[in-house]
């Protein structure tokens, strides 16, 4: 992780990816908060399609410090703008908001979370009428609304709630055979180790399978914790080092186990297998591909981000199914999601959606369908993942962020890149330059390196993936070298 300095004055208002976040109390401040709010659900109503009569809008939180209250801040804003407020009566993860959007048809939703990111952060994410997150164009026209100033008078008021934890978990249950999944886990005897990173996913599981049996079921880390324990709520293998812990003890004592992670807003995942491995979207991607196509044979294409795993193309492709390759972020995915019949469609960084469920990431149902996996093929996750490499190569992948000098330093290495891409990394030529999203130098099958910047900050994310955990040292090694040198 790369620790944002530490800053006096708040950023500008400006979206990214997924949403508007900042650190609570500089950027993220109850006027702010009822700006945001006001901009955003003006803008959901004007773009409201003319079948949609709802006033509602969803509003939920998850775990943060002051979630909840800017979650009733968000309420008067709603009222404000002569619309209705329908609040979540607990922190829930994101995708039940989503889901919930659905349900009730409504206009749309704003979620108070700040997602994976530092403790010290907050933020609100928007959903659409269809469930997934707004697109770019959205965010931008919520930006004008913002600086255009004049925006609404908060209305105080009693909000009316709902259960949107429970709406989902129903919904999930019957999209799986809960029954058959338990049953599966214990004939294999495996032990699954929840690890929800103190985040708004934590007890759903257990709730899922209604599962007493300690014996199949364990969750740690599942307490209400806005510090999260000290480190970002991201499912990333240097902040779950108590649940690789945890699995490899169980293994040991002759329980074979696993680990499932969701990150703080329950929409990312990854997981541990059996050997104590952590095992990020790289690698369950190509798994669930496989699974859903040639065991299911559930129809679709696969999309993928231009940093996710050579490996989910080449199982994909093997498999006869059409890939699309596309910027970053999940809302390319879900905009894609809406007008083509998706399989299914991930990012690197543990967001995974699927065509028959959701516009939207969902690592609650991405669980489910990894335990279904596994119990009806009846071999454990790391075997299973091994098998796939030696079908279809090794792979080895890894990001690094660095903060360059400032704003001028990032412009200089982005227009040397673009003007002058290196011929060579790390000794070895590279055959194709693909510039999706930042510049990707291919070198080979399952080999290549990728520089990526971020639109605000001084901030370039170096991503690799190499037939050798040693190819992809030299390569991010080679990689920070050049960035600094520029």
């Amino acid at each position: 992780m790369v620790k944002s300095p530490l800053r006096l004055s708040p950023a500008p208002l400006h979206f990214g990816t997924d949403g508007w976040r900042g650190v609570i109390g500089v950027d993220v401040t109850l006027e702010r908060v009822l700006l945001v709010a006001s901009a955003a659900v003006r803008e959901l109503e004007y773009r409201a399609p003319l079948d949609l009569k709802s006033r509602q809008v969803i509003i939920g939180y998850d775990r943060r410090f002051l979630a909840p209250e800017f979650a009733e801040v968000i309420a008067s804003a709603v009222r404000g703008c002569e619309l209705e407020p329908l609040v979540t009566t607990s922190a829930l993860p994101t995708p039940a908001c989503s889901w919930a959007v659905r349900k009730h048809q409504a206009l749309g939703a704003l979620v108070v979370t700040a997602s994976h990111n530092p403790p010290e952060w907050l933020g609100i994410k928007i959903k659409a009428p269809w469930g997934g997150s707004v697109e770019g164009d959205f965010t931008e026209a919520v930006e004008k609304r913002l600086a255009a100033g004049g925006i609404g008078v908060p209305i105080e008021g009693v909000s009316q709630k709902f259960d949107g934890r429970k709406e989902h978990l129903d919904d999930l249950r019957k999209k799986f055979d809960i029954s058959a999944l338990r049953s599966g886990l214990e004939s294999m005897g495996v032990k699954v180790i929840i690890d929800p990173m103190h985040g708004s996913a934590a007890g759903c599981i257990g709730e899922i399978f209604d599962c007493t049996n300690t014996n199949l079921f364990k969750e740690i880390r599942s307490n209400r914790d806005p510090l999260f324990g000290g480190t970002p709520p991201e499912p990333l293998e240097p902040y779950v080092a108590e649940l690789i812990k945890e699995v490899s003890q169980c293994s040991a004592n002759g329980q074979p186990a696993m680990g499932l992670i969701f990150d703080g807003d329950g929409d990312r995942i990854a997981a541990i297998d059996e050997k104590g491995r952590f095992c990020s979207t790289q690698l369950l991607m190509p798994l669930l591909i496989d699974h859903l196509a040639s065991v299911n044979k559930t129809p679709g294409c696969v999309i993928k981000t231009v940093s996710g795993s050579d490996l989910m193309s080449i199982v994909s492709k093997a498999l006869g199914l059409e890939v699309l390759e596309l910027k970053v972020g999940f809302k390319f995915i879900a905009a894609e999601m809406l007008s083509k019949n998706v399989l299914i469609g991930g990012e690197e960084s543990g967001g995974i959606g699927f065509g028959g469920h959701l516009p939207e990431r969902d690592a609650l149902f991405t669980s489910l369908l990894l335990l279904e996996a596994i119990t009806q093929g009846g071999v454990l996750l790391g075997e299973r993942l091994d098998d796939l490499k030696k079908i279809y190569g090794d792979s080895y992948y890894d990001r690094v962020d660095i903060r360059l000098k400032d704003l001028d330093a990032r412009r200089r290495l982005e227009a040397f890149l673009n003007s002058k891409p290196p011929s060579f990394v790390a000794g070895q030529r590279v055959k194709e330059v693909v510039s999706i999203d930042g510049i990707k130098l291919r070198i080979d099958r399952l080999h290549w390196l990728m520089f990526r910047f971020s639109g605000t900050e001084p901030l370039l994310r170096i991503y690799c993936e190499a037939p050798t955990k040693k190819e992809v040292d030299l390569a991010l090694n080679w990689a920070k070298e050049l960035a600094q040198k520029v």
